[in-house]
């Protein structure tokens, strides 16, 4: 069972790939799930994370709080900007303009860690940015999204803040909680959490592409280059920061990949609840969650290799 979780995990950007192909050619493989159910399914994603984080992943905040300042700071003005930029670049419709704008706003994603960790990288500062990123976004991502798109929709950041807290935080909570209360399940279950975190998120993406197939397969190529373009200029980026600040090796991975890499399925999620109105704005979610996994699998092996230098 082991070795086959093993396997899921490290084919992860394989597996959501085909999933994400099999909804496109053929829908009605996922349209049955409606998009209601990404909601729980991204707070299971979350609790898993809740219980793999221990209290030492909070210490690093404490005690290498420069890093994690630099990390954050560069999460959450990097990625926004840049897709702002994108957008106008590539002058996208408005509804998938949003979308963009949704994931560059959003903190980083729990995948993030797994190729940090394949890459070589800083894995404990990997871990302190997500979880930092994550706990600030309830109050920066709405705050980001206004920003960038109020003058295009009407934004709830009230809602959103609330959405984010029910899908993201307490789910976290709950996830420390069984840690605490629980060690010996815990144990039990966390070496099989990446494969089945793997196989929830290919599901979400599934249900995302296939109840949006029509319109993917209308504007498609538009998004996909603005999303490949937003998911590498971020790693890029955030590479050089770690260079400019003469970061060690490591560092300079972990921060690019943490930049890079976003939680793209809280941004379809979010768009299904909060931007019902512009149904192609899930779209750019669904699509950075198949290529970020991607391109993260081809970057761990350049960092590997830079480092071996």
């Amino acid at each position: 069972m082991k070795r086959i979780c093993d396997f899921i995990a490290r084919w992860m950007g394989a597996m959501v790939l085909l999933v994400a192909v099999l909804s496109l050619a053929v829908p009605a493989s996922f349209v049955w799930i409606d998009t209601w159910a990404i909601n729980p399914m991204l707070g299971v994603i979350m609790f898993g994370m809740g219980l793999t984080l221990s209290p030492k992943d909070f210490k690093v905040v404490l005690s290498r709080p420069k890093d994690i300042l630099i990390g954050c700071l560069a999460q959450f003005t990097v990625m926004p900007l840049l897709a702002f930029v994108l957008t106008w670049l590539f002058a996208l419709p408005k509804e998938l303009a949003l979308g963009v704008i949704l994931v560059g706003c959003c903190p980083g994603g729990t995948a993030s860690n797994v190729i940090t960790y394949l890459a070589k990288g800083d894995l404990a500062l990997s871990v302190g940015m997500t979880a930092t990123s994550t706990l600030l976004a309830p109050f920066l991502t709405p705050l980001l999204v206004w920003l960038m798109a109020g003058t295009m929709v009407d934004v709830d950041t009230l809602g959103m803040l609330q959405s984010i807290v029910y899908v993201v935080i307490a789910p976290i909570v709950c996830g420390l909680l069984c840690q605490r209360f629980l060690p010996q399940l815990t144990k039990g279950v966390t070496p099989y959490l990446p494969a089945f975190s793997s196989v929830v998120i290919a599901i979400v993406v599934g249900i995302v592409v296939s109840h949006n197939a029509d319109r993917l397969l209308v504007g498609g190529l538009l998004v996909v280059l603005a999303v490949m373009a937003h998911n590498v200029l971020g790693l890029s980026i955030g590479f050089l920061v770690g260079r400019l600040l003469q970061l060690p090796k490591p560092k300079c991975v972990a921060l690019s990949i943490e930049v890079g890499m976003q939680n793209s399925g809280l941004a379809s999620s979010l768009a299904v609840l909060h931007f019902a109105a512009y149904p192609l704005a899930t779209i750019p979610g669904a699509v950075f969650s198949v290529w970020h996994n991607i391109s993260g699998a081809l970057v761990a092996k350049l960092y590997q290799m830079w480092q071996k230098k």
